[in-house]
Parts: structure tokens; C-alpha cells; sequence
């Protein structure tokens, strides 16, 4: 098999904001514009930076260092909180002007989109110009001060590469006819989607530059380097064809929580579950799912580690029928130790139905009121109506937006 590069016209452009989390706050708050600022899950000095601005970026400052390197760096950096419902409404504004240009719109992650531009009259007219108008029309209805990359090519991989090309605010297309030379100027750990064991993997084989990665046949990729279909993915993506163009089904619905304060005690822990359930069922019954499966990970301040699932027989859906079962896991632990991070998720999903709903009159009951709840917190906000267990978790639990694809 030798494969050409793709020498079609480009129709993929994927966009992604600069500084997404830090750069909303600016745009909200404008005595912060052109100040180093750092967005962090928690604003103590061990709490990790997710996103700095353009301007603490020019100090050095990057994601995943500490508060307190961050202001080791930088004594006058500001720390902010991350401020999910605004950030949720910068990416709905965002979406919503992409969505005019295409039907096909694919959010990668709150701030990363792709719009693939085939079958659309702006096949027929110059991408990178629709690029600039899209950048101009961010400023204007998104905020003056949110910039973006833009990156166009035949597929999406191409197209993430070339976003990252000249940031901050860049525009790029990447071709048949320039791809050899912008490999040369790349590592492979530059890449997206190449992490450290898929680098040592290739240069383990005598691949150490993209380009060489472009040359290797899809015999040393596919049954050498990767020993499976992922070989011959790259294979194809890196000429330009598209292989990720995949909508993956759900399988779970999970949440997390590290501890600020690490504790041992049961009723504490059975407090932070509930919650953690009631967000994770919020984003299940959303989505229209049920489960039969509940699994608990525990994370211990010794760093040993325990987990535990379990199937059942019937279908959950209620925050209570998801919180019962995972109680009953919770009664499960060995030991009793101090807590350092909890995590709960339900698996085994099917697509929820009328008929599903209406099988038993009790659960019929529980169901319908577990429905006129989430109305009014999907109105409200989360937790306007909460179980009386949860009084006083306020501040517990904090909204969060999750790094990565947007799912629910």
C-alpha cells in the first residue's frame, strides 16, 4: 500500500480560543486586560494553574505549574477561580456563530471546535478568507478581547496542527503542497495526539521526525511500531486523510472529587457521594440514559488505592436509586482511612424510554418527581433543590469545567 498525499481542496478548519478560561475573565472583567492572570482549580499555593493568560504566558508562566510557582515567577500574577457558567456561555455564543456557517460543527473541547465546510457554498470561496471574517465576527459578538487560532486543512488532524502554527490570533493552511516542509520544522511529541510512550514507541523503530513518520510504510507502522489498526490510522492521517471523524457511544457518566480536607469519616464521606451522584445523574437522566452499573474508586491520603463495581438488575436513573446502590459499595471499603480523592461513575448505559419509565408504579413515581427537580435546577441552577443532607455543601463540590471533549 502506498498512499498519496491528499491533494483535495481543504474544507476542515478547526478553531480553538486563546487562553480560553483566563481570557473570559478579561473579557467580563476589564480593569484585568493586560495583566498576567492565571485561571487555577483552587487559588491556594498547591492549587494547579489551567490556564494562564497570553500575557502571564509571555512570563513563563504554563499550565500545570502551581500557584506558587506561578507566582515565583510572576509575585504580581492575579489568581482567579475558574467561572464555569461563564465560560459555558462564551462556548454556546461560540458554537452558535460557527453553526451558521455549517450544520457540521464538532466542539473537541469548551474552547476547540472544528467546522467541516463540505457540501456548503463556502467550498466554492477562499477558506482563509471565511477564516478572517470568523475571527473578526469572534471579536465582535463572542468579545473584543477573545482572539483565536484558526487552522484549515483536509482533515482534522492537519487542521489542530496548523491552528497551533502562530499563536496567538494565527491562521494557517495546511496543503499537499506545504506539508513536507511544516513536518520539518516539528518534533514528533509536536504533533497532536502524540504523547511521550507513542514517541519513545516510534523513535524505538528509528522514527524520529515527523517526516520520517510521513516516509514509514503502513507494514512498520501497523505491524511494528503500533501492532494494530492505529498503525495504519496514522498512516493515512498524516497524508491528509481523515480517519477521526468518529462519534464514539457514551459509555459512562462519571464524577470526581480530590478532598481540600481529607477526612475518614463515613457520614462525611457518604455527603461528598450524594453530591457527586446528584451531579452525575443530573448528566445521565440529561442525556436520556440508564444504568445498571455503579463503580467507586478511593484514592487514600497513604496513596493506596480501592475500587469496587458492581452490576445490578435493574435500571438507575433517580439521584436516590444511583446513591443507594453506591452507598452500598461505600459500606464496602476494607479499611477505614483518610480520603484524598473519591470518584463514582455508572456504566452499562441504555438509551432511557417511556415504556422503561412506566414500569412499575412506585419507580414511575420517584422518576416523575426526580424529573420536576431537574427542571427547576435546570432553571435555577444546581442544587436550588437538594436533599436535606446536602445543606450546608455549598461550597463543596464546586461547578467545574472538564478539559477535553464535550460530551454532555
Amino acid at each position: 500500500m502506498n498512499l498519496p498525499l491528499n491533494q483535495s481542496t481543504p474544507s476542515v478548519m478547526h478553531i480553538d480560543l486563546n487562553s480560553c478560561f483566563a481570557t473570559v475573565e478579561q473579557q467580563a472583567y476589564p480593569n484585568l486586560r493586560g495583566k498576567p492572570i492565571v485561571v487555577a482549580a483552587y487559588t491556594t499555593p498547591r492549587g494547579f494553574v489551567l490556564a494562564p493568560s497570553i500575557e502571564a504566558k509571555r512570563l513563563g508562566i504554563k499550565m500545570g505549574m502551581t500557584v506558587g510557582e506561578a507566582r515565583s515567577i510572576c509575585p504580581r500574577v492575579i489568581v482567579r477561580d475558574p467561572d464555569p457558567a461563564l465560560i459555558r456561555y462564551t462556548h454556546s455564543k461560540f458554537r452558535a456563530l460557527l453553526s451558521r456557517y455549517s450544520s457540521s460543527v464538532t466542539p473537541k473541547s469548551i474552547d476547540e471546535l472544528v467546522i467541516d465546510f463540505e457540501g456548503t457554498p463556502y467550498m466554492e470561496a477562499d477558506l482563509a478568507g471565511v477564516g478572517k471574517e470568523i475571527k473578526a465576527k469572534i471579536r465582535k459578538e463572542v468579545g473584543e478581547w477573545i482572539s483565536c487560532n484558526v487552522g484549515i486543512a483536509t482533515n482534522r488532524f492537519l487542521a489542530k496542527l496548523a491552528a497551533g502554527l502562530h499563536k496567538p490570533d494565527g491562521l494557517d493552511i495546511i496543503t499537499y503542497q506545504n506539508i513536507q516542509g511544516i513536518y520539518k520544522t516539528k518534533t514528533l511529541i509536536d504533533l497532536p495526539g502524540i504523547n511521550v510512550n507513542f514517541q519513545r514507541r516510534l523513535q524505538a523503530h528509528n522514527i524520529f521526525t515527523p517526516l520520517q513518520f510521513l516516509e514509514a510504510s503502513v507494514e512498520i507502522l501497523q505491524h511494528r511500531v503500533f501492532k494494530s489498526i492505529v498503525g495504519r490510522q496514522w498512516y493515512q492521517r498524516l497524508k491528509g486523510w481523515e480517519v477521526d471523524q468518529v462519534d464514539f457511544a457514551r459509555k459512562s457518566f462519571g464524577q470526581n472529587y480530590a478532598l481540600g480536607q481529607q477526612t475518614a469519616d463515613p457520614r462525611e464521606l457518604a455527603k461528598l457521594l450524594l453530591k457527586l451522584v446528584e451531579k452525575m445523574g443530573r448528566r445521565l437522566r440529561r442525556a436520556n440514559f440508564l444504568a445498571r452499573g455503579i463503580h467507586l474508586g478511593i484514592l487514600y491520603t497513604d496513596q493506596t488505592y480501592w475500587q469496587m463495581s458492581k452490576k445490578f438488575i435493574t435500571q438507575l436513573s433517580t439521584t436516590q436509586e444511583l446513591y443507594t446502590k453506591a452507598l452500598w459499595i461505600l459500606s464496602k471499603q476494607p479499611v477505614v482511612k483518610r480520603v484524598r480523592d473519591i470518584s463514582v461513575t455508572c456504566f452499562d448505559l441504555a438509551v432511557g424510554s417511556v415504556e422503561q419509565l412506566e414500569l412499575f408504579g412506585e419507580q414511575d413515581k420517584r422518576r416523575k418527581t426526580q424529573r420536576a427537580i431537574d427542571e427547576v435546577n435546570n432553571k435555577w441552577g444546581e442544587f436550588t433543590v437538594a436533599y436535606g443532607r446536602m445543606l450546608g455543601m455549598k461550597d463543596i463540590i464546586l461547578d467545574r469545567i472538564a478539559f477535553g471533549a464535550v460530551r454532555d
